[in-house]
C-alpha cells in the first residue's frame, strides 16, 4: 500500500525559511516522478513543484520560482521541498503527491494518483 507522509510544516515569519520532507513507501520511489502541491485557505489546489524520477530535472510554478527548491533522496525515499523567502501569500497546506509516470511532474491532476495527508504550513508575523 502506498504511504506518503509530509513533515516540516510549522509557523513562520515573513522572510523565513522552511524545509518539507515527505516519506514514501509502498512503491519503488525511483521509478516515479513527484511533486509537491499546495491548498490555501478558500483555494483549490495549487502546483507549486515537481521532479523528475532520477531527481536530475525539476520544474516551479512562477510563484515560487528562486525561492523554492525541490529535491529528493531516492537511497531514502523521501522528497523535499526547501523553501526559503516566505511570504504570507505561501500559507496554505502542502501535500506531496505521486506522478504515475517517471517522466510527468507537472500541474495536471489527472497525472498523478496518491498524496499525502498534508502538512499546514503558515506564514505571519
Amino acid at each position: 500500500e502506498v504511504h506518503l507522509v509530509e513533515s516540516g510544516g510549522g509557523l513562520v515569519q515573513p522572510g523565513g525559511s522552511l524545509r518539507l520532507s515527505c516519506a514514501a513507501s509502498g512503491f519503488t520511489f525511483i521509478n516515479y516522478a513527484m511533486s509537491w502541491v499546495r491548498q490555501a485557505p478558500g483555494k483549490g489546489l495549487e502546483w507549486v513543484s515537481g521532479i523528475s524520477s532520477g531527481g536530475d530535472s525539476t520544474s516551479d510554478a512562477d510563484s515560487v520560482k528562486g525561492r523554492f527548491t525541490i529535491s529528493r533522496d531516492n537511497a531514502k525515499n523521501t522528497l523535499y521541498l526547501q523553501m526559503n523567502s516566505l511570504k504570507p501569500k505561501d500559507t496554505a497546506v502542502y501535500y506531496c503527491a505521486k506522478s504515475k509516470f517517471a517522466w510527468y511532474y507537472g500541474p495536471d491532476r489527472d497525472k498523478y494518483d496518491y498524496w499525502g495527508q498534508g502538512t499546514q504550513v503558515t506564514v505571519s508575523s
